[in-house]
């Protein structure tokens, strides 16, 4: 008896270990997406199903993009993407995105830039990480789960999730009003690659239509870092800011169970208030009161209320 419970010991022992190395193993592969890239972006309709329907135009782009891990607990990663321009003199704050373990709750996308929180269960989440993305103003853009994976040594993450229109059509499209996202982020030796399986629908009280397939191809390759001394100068003027800015922003999301936010107040779009107020925070040294009394004011603008 004694040795039936020694072996049955080490064997919960070594299930312990290795589920602690794959742990580990997600958390590494999590944090290298972090570093100095230059980044293309490269996507193109590829199939619809209506015989008239008018490709667009592939788009294709580069961009020079620093992403920062601002906090690394054991089951939440946050890394901040900085868009790099005209050499090394203009910086535009970038998409954020928040890793998070077995995390039962997330905001799903619905439809004309509004989401719903939904609540999963234990085991829905089981050894699984949510990717939240969030716009340039931290405002909420998709959430996505999926198991990363480690074998051959290749590291991989999939998930499927509805999402906004991208930034590249969203100011000239109005055809569709949900992009489909099939995601599947994985390293390679120099990099990580982001490719994505697109369905731009069209969601109505009916139901959802395909408009269009799209391939999405976002190649990240490490570059050298000398190059982006003034981003990083102009983070550190910048970061409490935006520091307020999430914290404003994750009262508003335990506030809300449906959160929909309007394109435009006036002739301001959301992200051009935040930009604003987040370079007068940084020329006139606001405390973090002062911060985030000015964001709550601008969210609050922008939220639909409830009727």
């Amino acid at each position: 008896m004694k040795k039936l419970l020694f072996l049955l010991a080490c064997v919960i022992l070594a299930n312990q270990g290795s589920a602690q190395t794959k742990l580990d193993q997600d958390r590494e592969a999590i944090k290298s997406l972090a570093g100095f890239y230059k980044v293309t972006f490269n996507y193109a309709e590829t199939f619809s199903p209506d015989d008239d329907y008018k490709f667009h135009e592939r788009h294709r782009s580069s961009a020079k993009e620093i992403a920062i891990i601002l906090e690394d607990s054991p089951k939440k990663i946050v890394i901040q993407h900085l868009l790099v321009m005209r050499g090394d003199s203009m910086i535009i704050k970038h998409w954020r995105e928040d890793w998070t373990y077995e995390d039962t709750q997330l905001f799903a996308y619905d439809k004309d830039n509004a989401w719903k929180k939904v609540t999963l269960n234990n085991a829905d989440v089981k050894g699984k990480w949510t990717q939240k993305v969030y716009q340039v103003d931290d405002s909420p853009r998709y959430q996505a789960i999926g198991t990363w994976v480690h074998v051959d040594g290749r590291h991989q993450w999939q998930s499927n999730t509805d999402s906004p229109l991208p930034r590249r059509e969203s100011s000239e499209r109005n055809d569709y009003n949900v992009l489909n996202r099939g995601n599947n982020l994985y390293l390679t030796s120099n990099g990580w690659m982001f490719e994505q399986d697109n369905k731009k629908i069209v969601r109505s009280a009916t139901g959802d239509k395909l408009l269009a397939l799209e391939k999405g191809m976002e190649e990240f390759v490490k570059t050298d870092p000398k190059s982006f001394g003034y981003a990083q100068d102009w983070w550190k003027k910048q970061q409490a800011f935006w520091k307020d800015a999430r914290e404003t922003w994750d009262a508003v999301f335990t506030e809300n169970n449906y959160l929909k936010i309007q394109t435009k107040v006036g002739d301001k779009l959301l992200y051009e208030q935040f930009f604003a107020l987040g370079d007068q925070s940084a020329k006139e040294n606001w405390t973090s009161a002062q911060n985030k009394e000015g964001i709550r004011k601008i969210i609050d603008a922008y939220l639909v209320k409830s009727s």
